[in-house]
Order: C-alpha cells, then sequence, then structure tokens
C-alpha cells in the first residue's frame, strides 16, 4: 500500500487516503472538536450573578437593560466573566377563560423547574401573579430578608413592605370530589413583598398599575438580592 501510495499525487493521494483511512479521520476529527467545543465551553462561560423573573409585567428596552447590564454596572462586576439571566415574557392567570392556557402553563413549568434548581431568585410580577407566589409558599419573609440592611436603606425600604398570605392546608381537593363543599383554608400571612412601582426605577418608568418584588425563599443568593432589591430603589 505504501509502495502504491508513492506513485499518487494530488487528489489521486487525497482521495486514496479517505477511503482507506476514512474512519479514523472521522474518529479523530469528532474527538477534537469535543475537545475544541468543551475547552472552548469552559473559558467563555460565565458566573451567573442573579437569576431575575419577571412574570406579567412588561418592560421596554430601556428598562430592561436597567434590570440586566445596569445592575452589573451597580455592582462594579467584570461582564466578561460575569453575566445576569433576566427571564422576560413569563405569564400566569388563574382565569379560566385565558386564552393563553398553553403559554401560562409553559410559564408555570418554567418557575417551578428554576425554583427546584435554585435559579430564579428574585421575581418582579403584577399582583395576579404576586398573590400565586405568595400563596404557594415561595417567597421569603422581606422583613427577616432586610432586617441586616443598614438603618438608612431599612427606612427607605418599610414603608414599601407589603404582606400576602400563604396557603398552609385547605380542601381544594375534597372539593373536587364534592361539589357541594365550601373552600376552607389555614393560612398565614406576612411580609412576602415590596411595592417597587412608587419609587426608584420602575417610577422613573413610569408605571401606572403595581408592580411587587419577592425574593424566593430557596434563594442562595440573598446577599446579591438585597443589593439587588437596593439597586432597584435608588437606581445608582
Amino acid at each position: 500500500m505504501n509502495e502504491h501510495l508513492k506513485h499518487l499525487h494530488g487528489k489521486q493521494k487525497i482521495q486514496y487516503v479517505w477511503n482507506y483511512y476514512k474512519l479514523p479521520i472521522v474518529i479523530c476529527l469528532i474527538f477534537i472538536y469535543i475537545i475544541g467545543y468543551t475547552t472552548y465551553g469552559h473559558f467563555s462561560r460565565k458566573d451567573t450573578l442573579l437569576y431575575t423573573g419577571i412574570v406579567n409585567v412588561s418592560t421596554g428596552e430601556q428598562l430592561t437593560g436597567e434590570l440586566n447590564g445596569g445592575f452589573l454596572d451597580y455592582m462594579d462586576v467584570d461582564t466578561s466573566k460575569t453575566e445576569l439571566k433576566l427571564y422576560a415574557g413569563l405569564y400566569l392567570t388563574d382565569a379560566p377563560d385565558d386564552p393563553n392556557h398553553e403559554y401560562t402553563y409553559a410559564s408555570r413549568i418554567k418557575i417551578i423547574a428554576s425554583i427546584d434548581d435554585e435559579k430564579l431568585d428574585v421575581v418582579i410580577m403584577n399582583k395576579e401573579a404576586f398573590d400565586a407566589f405568595s400563596q404557594n409558599g415561595y417567597l421569603s419573609d422581606m422583613e427577616e430578608l432586610l432586617q441586616d440592611m443598614d438603618s438608612d436603606s431599612l427606612a427607605v425600604l418599610k414603608p414599601y413592605l407589603v404582606t400576602n398570605a400563604v396557603i398552609l392546608e385547605d380542601n381544594a381537593d375534597d372539593i373536587l370530589l364534592n361539589k357541594s363543599l365550601s373552600y376552607e383554608a389555614v393560612t398565614e400571612e406576612y411580609p412576602m413583598g415590596l411595592l417597587i412601582s412608587q419609587k426608584g426605577l420602575f417610577k422613573e418608568a413610569g408605571f401606572e398599575d403595581d408592580v411587587y418584588l419577592g425574593v424566593i425563599k430557596n434563594s442562595p443568593r440573598m446577599d446579591i438580592a438585597i443589593e439587588y432589591i437596593k439597586y432597584l430603589y435608588t437606581g445608582k
């Protein structure tokens, strides 16, 4: 075979090598691709500073930039190595006649999966979504969360604390079996959110409807969530 190869030139030699060594060449190329892709992913991967979800609230291009890149600038981090994950366009409703059932279902699955994976820290939402997150017990006690803040920051935020109720126990399953039953629930109330549409970035954006912020109870980034809250209210 080597003697025959010596007498071949140009395309003939390339074709000969390809015919006899096709499989090892393909395997080698795949191996090189995997190593290159893995290496690129390792060096280009960014650390996520915070995961933020926007539910039932539409933010324009400018405000979205402030919620994302603006906060990274505020934290003075290297944006080539650090990012903020912003889940925009999430939609929740319990309205039985809502036409967007599939979109609502997809949003609900996304939210639950993100919470389970500890990849949702802060939620910005309207009243309907705020009630849903509260009732399911997803939100932290904001009063406890903010108690270690400096006194000046705490004084700014306290007027905007909003109490809501978590459902500890109810008879919803029993009602499905017996429609004659009246709904009953055991609930607990505590400050689960902050009204953010009356001060800071959201007020400057001109929101007429109330917008709330909550922090997910199992978030491993509580300290960054607090910094995010400060940023939203001060903008600096």
